[in-house]
């Protein structure tokens, strides 16, 4: 800086640049893609005979028990990212008339060839139709479920559909080395699984599912992506009764991680989001104004 011929220590010079856009999950959902939106009901004995009260399975008059809350809080958000609001719903752990066959993968509406319910509400008939018709059993069984959701995902991987499971169960899981191995497969699939645990179990396998300390592996091959997200029922239960309050903070949590999810599944696979559907060239004739109505929402 003493000289006072000096110019500069030096020059760069850039030799070429790449600028790449992050996309996010509403570019996809802008973009088309729609999330097909599934659900696993755990039939298992453990849960508690639903003619009880004591039971989780238990059908009162007065309010909606864990299982029928939990679905409530989760599809009331996600169905909103699926056009036709036709949900598969699967069951798993009972007896299944006429002859007694133990399914860990049955559909709620008892129709094998298509088990989507229309809506959230079309998937609480069936549940309650299937809670008066089949007998709980057992074993704790994820696998099954997860390997259906796992085919239908793996039949469209071009970015325009991505699947969400949604397991609600109470036990201990029974078969939780075929599960890891499923999830492991599962992993490099546009596919999440959300696990939420009703009861008072201990839940220890679970976490391990849900893979955000240690990722989860099978057979010595680890999973591409971390898929799954692991919530206790418990945790959100408002001792002072507010159902609306602690039922949005369980939708949020488990639904937290799906954005993400999505997109790492998009980067991985170099699936860019289609352009939005271009907005209509003519505008519909305008009807005659009116004056609105006097409410808050005006305001």
């Amino acid at each position: 800086m003493k000289k006072k011929k000096y110019v500069n220590s030096g020059t760069v010079t850039l030799l070429s640049f790449a600028v790449e856009s992050e996309c996010t999950f509403l570019d996809y959902i802008k973009g088309g893609t729609q999330i097909n939106f599934t659900v696993a009901i755990d039939f298992t004995a453990s849960n508690g005979n639903p003619s009880q009260s004591t039971s989780l399975h238990y059908m009162s008059p007065y309010q909606l028990n864990a299982y029928a809350l939990a679905l409530t809080a989760v599809g009331e958000i996600i169905q909103h990212y699926d056009s036709d609001k036709m949900f598969p719903a699967l069951g798993f752990g009972a007896k299944l008339p006429p002859d007694g066959r133990v399914s860990h993968e049955f559909p709620l509406n008892g129709n094998q060839e298509n088990p989507s319910c229309c809506g959230i509400d079309g998937i609480l008939d069936a549940y309650h139709r299937s809670l008066r018709t089949v007998q709980l059993y057992g074993p704790t069984n994820f696998a099954p479920v997860v390997t259906h959701v796992a085919r239908s995902a793996a039949a469209v991987q071009d970015g325009s559909q991505y699947s969400v499971l949604l397991i609600i169960t109470d036990g201990v899981i029974s078969d939780m080395a075929q599960t890891k191995e499923a999830i492991v497969n599962a992993a490099k699939l546009p596919m999440s699984i959300i696990i939420i645990g009703v009861g008072q179990a201990e839940f220890d396998a679970m976490v391990e599912l849900d893979g955000d300390d240690v990722r989860i592996s099978s057979r010595g091959k680890l999973a591409e992506r971390d898929i799954v997200q692991f919530v206790p029922f418990r945790d959100y239960v408002d001792r002072t009764g507010n159902h609306v309050l602690s039922m949005a903070r369980l939708a949020r949590d488990v639904l937290a991680e799906i954005p993400d999810q999505l997109v790492s599944y998009m980067k991985a696979q170099g699936i860019r989001p289609r352009p939005p559907p271009a907005a209509p060239t003519h505008s519909p004739p305008k009807s005659p104004a009116r004056t609105p109505p006097e409410s808050p929402l005006h305001i």
